[in-house]
């Protein structure tokens, strides 16, 4: 029979799949002989049987909690539901990816009308009993049958008014029986019923809602985030209760080995006396800081100080760890890896090394690719920050700058980010619902909690500025104002904030880029030295291709000429090209773009130094050149530039208009049927480089790239044309070059013709953005509209233009590659489509044996980074 259940003492930590994090870490612990209050874990393969069994729990299932729950009872020598010595316990989830907040917990499970009791007298403190029954009806009502928090908290509220009270730490013994009886009140309305006095029943059905929570919106876009499967499933904690709301030798908190911050080597953390867990992480009481544990309980700090640093040890990283002081003795209630900021996680990696705990291939394994997009964000320009003057400071919880309009909702945030506005959500305190505005903001900033409250800990997850616990500001979230002294603050205007200093400007405040050094440069050269994919970019200009050098790319993969023609000053000579009715008359239009298009070329040559560059000769419809036809005023003013008539333009859009033209007159096609734009352009790329190696002494091998080619034919009569016109150029200048012809592979004929395309090929680059959308017959541009539907029906778990489809778009990458090979031993693989920057794809990349990824200039070090695990990790399974 299958084991589902498993106690503390029965487990370790290579179970994490089976156990998950919380679970695997909770056996450890108690296998180094630490205070853990026993329990058991309900595994993660009870969690995938329970959405398999139409969300119910077998009976073999329930039979072997059971038995554990007697074992644990036994062991902690008390009784569920019993008078004189009641067992209480915390029901919380564990998934083996850590997801801060994203799941739900329940403590004080057991406490019924008997119970509270019970406890009263065996702790001789009434107030402490009814205290924590009215958190358990208020949890379990929230967590497990769905009554909105909100509606206990308003009583609460009311009954401390009354009462003269701040803090729920204010009511005594007679208030907390008064709040729990109106709490039962609520739950009865609600549900219609008394609320559950069975403590097996409380049990199972919260167990049911942790394995419901795996599942919940919030969890479910952390997954998709994150790159966690969703079969994956999470384990259910069970553990037997201590309390830290039993007076002022009781407290609750959470620390970290280290400042998960800046990667200090400090214990770094925080606590309150007389609360429990959720107190700390809500934020509705400032807590204190642990080191201020040392005066007040001199010799429980102690304790926990040696216990950080033997875990530390032990996992041989940064830990993140819940602890709680029942009337003085210490317990810990968990311990994982901690999340931390990029700049904190780069120097605990590199410290880690200098202190011999860790090798440097393991270092680079304990930085996320995805983190460095945090230190390759914007910082606040010195001098204009000089000029500007904080208004308000709060705790600095996650570091970087943003600058951004204030939106006071989640979904308001979401909505204004995709519409293109930099965003900065405030709110009085964040909670888990408000995932998706958070990473769609800027920063984010709260007026109430710690460094570890749910906005400071999420944000410093996903690397974005967050300043917490400001005390000058005021949310009115329905008003949706914020007002800081006499500031007033409406939804739109701007505000900048400091999550290195806690500092907030009323103001908008000009940032800068950050740059590759010191820490992160010792990551990045040791990741170097890992990894065997190449890291180019994805660049048009020679701004970005400077940005891209100075992050480490390799050369460029994906140059877009198009992108060059856009400009100002250049766009009339593209349009009467357009306009053209002759090959005569196009020719005079291309000669004026010859050389801007050759500038270009020269000054990214001269910022690549001699590393590579791969361009894509002209690919989008000639449409998107003119403006559309309804746009008179704009029509008017190019015919007048160009000495022509409006209705020679429109009849010319007309001309050009096509249903699908993404599937249209493009790529490939356009140089077949005007052979004179590639032969400007091949004139444009060689000139360029011979030039440039004569001026500038810099060795230059170009790469052309042949787009949207379905046909070898096609590819062919194209190389056709290239070949001519460079042997042309370089018998005119006297010079020989080495150059290559290659194609971009972004349709899916190519791809199972590869074979035959790399007769004619050099080198292959994966457009995977256009290859995605014709594999799934889904448009990239409209795609969006229906994703989020089947990210909820489990059709999708992410979005397939973000993170390639290994299992199908995969496929015909891996089967043109081989195809290739076969025909072309040499033939060079790349990736240029937005994939190129994703970690997971990155990692297929190398799987599959390209030679290179390219990305944008902004994802370069993610991109090296990811490289340097897929290679690690290959050698680390072999």
């Amino acid at each position: 029979m299958t084991k589902y259940v498993y106690l503390f003492k029965e487990g370790n930590a290579s179970m994490r799949n089976l156990l998950g994090g919380k679970g695997a870490n909770l056996a450890e612990m108690t296998s180094l002989g630490l205070p853990v209050p026993q329990g058991f874990t309900v595994t993660t393969e009870a969690c995938t049987r329970y959405y398999q069994d139409n969300k119910t729990i077998g009976d073999d299932i329930v039979a072997q909690i059971y038995e554990a729950l007697a074992t644990t009872e036994e062991i902690c020598g008390k009784k569920f539901g019993d008078l004189d010595n009641p067992f209480l316990v915390s029901v919380r989830s564990g998934a083996r990816a850590s997801m801060p907040g994203m799941m739900d917990t329940i403590l004080n499970l057991g406490l019924n009308d008997v119970a509270v009791k019970g406890l009263a007298k065996l702790t001789e403190n009434e107030r402490f009993a009814y205290d924590s029954y009215r958190r358990f009806i208020q949890m379990f009502s929230d967590v497990v049958m769905e009554i909105p928090k909100s509606k206990f908290e308003r009583v609460l509220d009311a009954i401390k008014e009354a009462k003269g009270a701040k803090y729920d730490t204010d009511l005594n013994a007679e208030d907390m029986k008064e709040v729990t009886e109106k709490f039962k009140a609520i739950y009865k309305e609600e549900k219609g019923e008394d609320f559950p006095q069975d403590p097996k029943v409380q049990l199972m059905e919260a167990i049911k809602a942790v394995f419901r929570s795996w599942d919940n919106p919030r969890a479910i876009y952390y997954r998709r985030m994150n790159d966690i499967p969703s079969d994956w499933g999470t384990a259910v904690n069970v553990q037997s209760m201590v309390f830290g709301n039993m007076g002022d030798t009781s407290g609750t908190g959470v620390a970290f080995t280290r400042n998960p911050s800046t990667g200090e080597n400090k214990l770094y953390g925080e606590y309150l006396i007389n609360a429990q867990g959720e107190d700390v992480v809500a934020g509705i009481r400032t807590p204190q800081e642990i080191s201020t544990l040392k005066n007040v309980m001199p010799e429980v700090y102690e304790q926990f100080a040696k216990i950080a640093d033997t875990l530390e040890k032990h996992y041989r990283d940064m830990q993140d760890m819940e602890y709680t002081i029942e009337r003085g003795k210490l317990y810990m209630l968990q311990t994982r890896n901690g999340k931390r900021t990029a700049a904190a996680a780069l120097k605990i990696a590199v410290d880690l090394v200098n202190e011999g705990m860790l090798t440097k291939e393991e270092a680079v394994l304990k930085v996320e690719p995805k983190q460095l997009d945090a230190l390759l964000h914007p910082q606040f320009d010195a001098s204009a920050l000089k000029a500007a003057k904080a208004i308000a400071t709060g705790l600095a919880a996650s570091p970087g700058a943003a600058c951004g309009q204030v939106y006071f909702t989640a979904a308001e945030a979401t909505a204004a980010a995709q519409s293109g506005q930099k965003v900065v959500l405030v709110r009085l305190e964040t909670s888990p619902e408000d995932i998706e505005g958070m990473a769609h903001s800027q920063g984010i900033l709260t007026a109430r909690g710690g460094m570890t409250s749910h906005a400071a800990v999420v944000a410093r997850g996903m690397g974005t500025c967050c300043v917490a616990g400001c005390g000058a500001l005021k949310v009115d979230e329905e008003a949706k104002t914020a007002t800081i002294g006499d500031k007033v603050f409406k939804e739109g205007d701007w505000m900048s904030i400091d999550g290195s200093t806690g500092n907030v400007y009323g103001e908008a405040i000009k940032t800068v880029e950050a740059s590759v050094s010191g820490d992160f440069a010792t990551l990045m050269a040791w990741a170097d030295e890992a990894r065997k994919l190449q890291v180019r970019t994805n660049a048009d200009n020679p701004r970005d291709t400077e940005v891209a050098v100075k992050f480490g790319a390799e050369g460029i993969g994906l140059c877009r000429t198009e992108h060059m023609f856009f400009e100002a000053d250049r766009i009339a000579a593209v349009r009467e090209m357009i306009l053209a009715e002759t090959e005569d008359q196009r020719r005079v239009a291309l000669a004026k773009i010859l050389p801007m298009q050759k500038g270009d070329f020269k000054a990214m040559y001269k910022a690549l130094q001699g590393r590579p560059m791969t361009v894509r000769y002209l690919d989008p419809p000639l449409h998107e050149f003119l403006p559309q036809k309804n746009m008179t005023e704009e029509i008017a003013a190019i015919a007048k530039e160009l000495n022509t008539t409006s209705e020679a333009i429109v009849s010319k859009i007309d001309a050009l208009h096509e249903f699908n033209p993404m599937m249209g007159h493009r790529g490939c096609r356009l140089a077949v049927t005007y052979p004179e734009i590639a032969e400007m352009q091949t004139r444009a790329v060689i000139e360029a480089a011979i030039e440039v190696s004569q001026e500038d002494g810099i060795e230059i091998h170009p790469e052309i790239m042949i787009p949207l080619v379905g046909e070898v034919k096609e590819l062919a009569y194209v190389k056709k044309i290239v070949v001519e016109t460079a042997e042309q150029v370089m018998t005119e200048k006297g010079v020989k070059l080495d150059y290559k012809i290659g194609t971009m592979i972004e349709i899916p004929r190519a791809a199972v013709t590869a074979d035959e395309i790399a007769k004619e090929a050099e080198f292959f680059s994966f457009g995977t953005n256009d290859l995605t959308q014709m594999t799934f017959g889904f448009s990239r541009d409209d795609a969006g509209k229906f994703l989020d539907a089947y990210y909820d029906k489990k059709i999708f778990e992410s979005d397939p233009f973000a993170r390639l489809d290994q299992n199908g778009v995969g496929k015909l990458v891996q089967l043109a590659a081989d195809l290739g090979r076969k025909t072309r031993p040499d033939i060079k693989l790349g990736i240029c489509g937005e994939h190129g920057g994703d970690p997971s794809s990155v990692m297929f990349c190398h799987k599959v044996g390209l030679n290179y990824v390219s990305c944008s200039p902004y994802r370069v070090p993610i991109a090296r980074l990811a490289a340097a695990h897929a290679a690690i990790m290959e050698k680390n399974e072999k």
